[in-house]
This record gives structure tokens, sequence and C-alpha cells, in this order.
């Protein structure tokens, strides 16, 4: 009796884990990065792609804007930021923890730019804007949602391609360090294109999806489809 009461729990067990996988399959695995391993054991040639850097430098500290903004968002990497889309009173979230838009007015601010009052004067500036006006708007969220961050890139930056092309340089050499990738619908997603890449070319990304901010293979793996590609140019 025991025995089969055994036998029916873990077949319960391995059904849910299974509903799990069927279910988040995608969600779960578009997280975890294994690019690590897959560019040890594989015997695919390395792609050259160029790098180019804009020579703006908003902060003058010597470092292009494009690559404080990496610089910027990988220290909510080493600093294990965890995620957290809570409403805070003044907007921001304390030191370590946030957001995937928190990655961004983070690494907007390690290259001189307050992207709140940035997003707040876009939306003064333009209060008939279809962008803004079709969505619930609050100061203190504004620049810390998925979509508001859309709109204020439309506006202010520049709109370069969403394909991307494993081991075409060509391709490749338009997604540069520092650029802003936006994933659309089921799970609205912003992150920033890094400064290292894939053996074949395709660059990493620096994001924040739970449980804490990573830097790894998710450009072509997030579970949702690439809605736009920006580059900020001041």
């Amino acid at each position: 009796m025991l025995r089969t009461q055994k036998i029916w729990l873990s077949s319960l067990v391995l059904l849910f884990a299974l509903a799990l996988v069927v279910t988040y399959g995608d969600a779960i695995l578009c997280r975890i990065n294994y690019l690590p391993f897959l560019d040890t054991i594989t015997l695919q040639k390395r792609c050259p792609v160029p790098t180019i850097i804009p020579e703006q430098d908003r902060n003058h500290n010597g470092i292009p804007d494009s690559l404080d903004l990496v610089n910027g968002a990988r220290q909510e990497v080493t600093g294990r930021t965890r995620y957290d889309a809570s409403s805070y009173p003044d907007g921001y979230p304390p030191a370590g923890r946030g957001n995937d838009a928190d990655v961004i007015w983070r690494a907007f601010m390690a290259a001189g730019y307050n992207l709140k009052n940035m997003v707040d004067d876009d939306i003064q500036n333009g209060p008939f804007d279809p962008g803004y006006t079709d969505q619930k708007l609050d100061p203190d969220m504004n620049f810390r949602r998925v979509s508001i961050l859309d709109v204020f890139f439309r506006h202010h930056a520049v709109m370069l391609t969403t394909d991307v092309r494993p081991g075409d340089a060509d391709n490749l050499a338009q997604w540069q360090p520092g650029d802003i990738v936006v994933f659309g619908p089921p799970y609205d997603h912003v992150a920033i294109i890094s400064d290292r890449r894939r053996k074949d070319g395709v660059p990493l990304v620096i994001h924040n999806a739970w449980p804490y901010a990573t830097e790894g293979d998710y450009l072509m793996r997030w579970s949702s489809k690439i809605v736009h590609h920006f580059r900020y140019i001041n």
C-alpha cells in the first residue's frame, strides 16, 4: 500500500513538473545563460565584428557615452541587483534593487544623463502624444516602465535594425555596445547591448530578469521578439 502511494505521489510530481515546463518553459530557459559552456565546447570559428563607438562624452570623463552605458549597466550585474518592480515614493528604488528599466536609467546616470527628468520633460512637452495618453502615467514609475521608455526612445534616439544574423559581420556591426533593445509582448522587456559577443558575433545583453541582473546570451533567446533597437546619440 505504501509503495503504491509513493508511486502515485511521484507520478503527480512528474506531471506537475511537466506542466510547468510546457507552460513556462520559454520564460524559464530564456533566463539561463549557458553561453560560457557552449563557447567552450563549440568548434565554430569566431566572427570578427568591428566595434563602432560614437565619440560623444556627456560627463567628460574620457569614456564615450556608449561605453559608460555598458559600464553602468554592468554595475547592476556585479552588484547582483535583485529584481524588484515595486513602486517607491520618490520614484527611485534603493540600491541593490530594481527591474529591467532600472538598468537603463542607472546606465544613463553613469554616462551623465538624468533619464527620469528626460522622460518627465518629454511627457510634459507632448501631453497629447498617443504613445503617452494611451497609458496610465505615474511620475514615480514612468521612467521605470518599458512601454514609456519605448516611446521616449522613439522620440529621441536613432531606430536601427531588429534583425540579428549570427555569423554575418555586416549585420552584426549594426549592433553596438550601449544600444537599447526592447522586446515586445507577451513579455515586455528592455536591455542594453554589451561590448561582449558570442563566437558567431551576436552580442550579449545586460538586463535584469528575475531573480537578479545578469549579462549573457539573451538577445535571440528572450521569450518575446525584438520590437525596437535604439541608439541614443545626443
